[in-house]
């Protein structure tokens, strides 16, 4: 079954559990999804869904200091729980160590030497690390081992 698939059937789930945030969140992802095939006039293969899923998980993750600045805990909660429900349709996220090992690997397999190498580094990691970690991340860490 492929991923979108696998979301039309959970968003059928959902409504018929009413579980309202759920369905929502399926839905908006789905939707997300059909307007990037639209805009480019293509057909997300299993990558290009996971990058759009990705991208809704990043868009969720940057509000949530708004949310906590404005101290509304039930829009909190509402967040955390979309944030979980779409992480569960991506591949499990790689842990520091892990991205660290890569980094490292990566940077001795580049030759890096500086931070003047560090678009030949994030360009060699990122295809490795694709759907399973943040960005923000592995470039922190290309930073702090290319400075040493």
């Amino acid at each position: 079954m492929s991923l979108k698939d696998r979301l039309l059937q959970d968003m059928k789930a959902a409504m018929k559990e009413k579980d309202i945030i759920k369905k929502n969140t399926v839905q908006m992802v789905r939707a997300a999804i059909l307007q990037v095939e639209k805009d480019s006039k293509i057909t997300l293969d299993h990558e290009g869904v996971l990058e759009v899923i990705a991208k809704e998980v990043k868009k969720r993750k940057s509000a949530l200091p708004e949310y906590e600045k404005s101290d509304r805990q039930d829009l909190i909660d509402t967040l955390n729980a979309e944030i979980e429900i779409l992480q569960s349709y991506l591949p499990q996220q790689l842990s520091e160590q892990e991205l660290a090992e890569i980094v490292k690997e990566t940077i001795q397999g580049v030759g890096a030497s500086g931070m003047k190498d560090m678009g030949k580094v994030m360009a060699a990691i990122m295809p490795k690390v694709k759907g399973r970690a943040d960005g923000k991340i592995i470039n922190t860490l290309v930073k702090k081992y290319l400075a040493t």
